[in-house]
């Protein structure tokens, strides 16, 4: 059986205190595999990014466990969890959280820097990242110079510098246009085909459902459904889906 790239298991999660606590998740379990692309989707406010934030090993449970790679977060100080999110976990957000006085590469690279990797191999590494989300002749340019789509490639590079296990996406498609949200789903269901990484999208976006191999919906802090839909993901990616993000997909002969 094939281990998990990380899961929650029977995870409580409680913010705030006194009149202001709230119960964002209830006793939820949730597995990402390798090589899937997994859609957590659900309203405002329904719990979704306190899970993944949870699973990144940004917020520990109140209740439950988490695991990365199949060992367990419990009982983990600070530095042993920002540990675990260096050597396992890649984050893609919507703001792109690039800085904006280093170029593409400088910013990829960071991943090495904290890893206090800085030899030529991190730097070509982190060129080969760039590559892969189609960026190789971006590697110069600044924030400033990049469309919101190439700035979020980079993101996804630095994400998967790395070789992160889980790549976990908070809304990476809803400050983008249709044409480059499409894009960018296109990078993240390539990249889950990688057998050693799994991909989580938290989204409340329906456009993006063709990519997901499954589909995982939250309310009110509880998981109410999952189900898969790899025929729909493998359409989207090939181009025999007739319409994604409002495009008109050509279909192959």
């Amino acid at each position: 059986m094939t281990v998990p790239v990380v899961e929650a298991i029977d995870v409580v999660k409680v913010l705030g205190r006194g009149a202001a606590q709230v119960e964002a998740l209830k006793g939820v379990s949730l597995s990402v595999a390798a090589g899937e692309l997994t859609l957590l989707m659900g309203p405002s406010g329904s719990g979704k990014t306190t899970l993944l934030s949870v699973l990144g090993c940004m917020l520990s449970p109140t209740q439950g466990m988490v695991r990365v790679r199949g060992s367990s977060t419990q009982g983990m100080g600070s530095e042993e969890l920002a540990s675990i999110r260096r050597e396992h976990i890649g984050f893609v957000f919507q703001s792109y959280h690039l800085f904006p006085t280093l170029t593409a590469l400088e910013n990829v690279r960071l991943v090495f820097d904290i890893r206090g990797q800085r030899s030529k191999r991190a730097k070509a590494r982190a060129s080969e990242a760039l590559a892969m989300v189609g960026l190789a002749h971006k590697t110069r340019s600044f924030p400033i110079e990049l469309s919101g789509g190439e700035q979020q490639r980079v993101a996804i590079a630095r994400a998967i510098a790395g070789n992160a296990s889980a790549i976990l996406a908070d809304e990476p498609t809803a400050a983008l246009d249709g044409e480059n949200g499409h894009a960018i789903m296109t990078v993240l269901a390539e990249i889950a085909k990688n057998a050693s990484r799994g991909v989580l999208v938290v989204t409340h976006d329906p456009r993006i459902l063709p990519f997901a191999t499954r589909i995982v919906r939250i309310e009110d802090g509880l998981i109410v459904r999952a189900d898969r839909s790899e025929q729909r993901r493998a359409a989207a990616i090939s181009g025999r889906r007739e319409v994604s993000f409002g495009i008109v997909a050509q279909r192959k002969g």
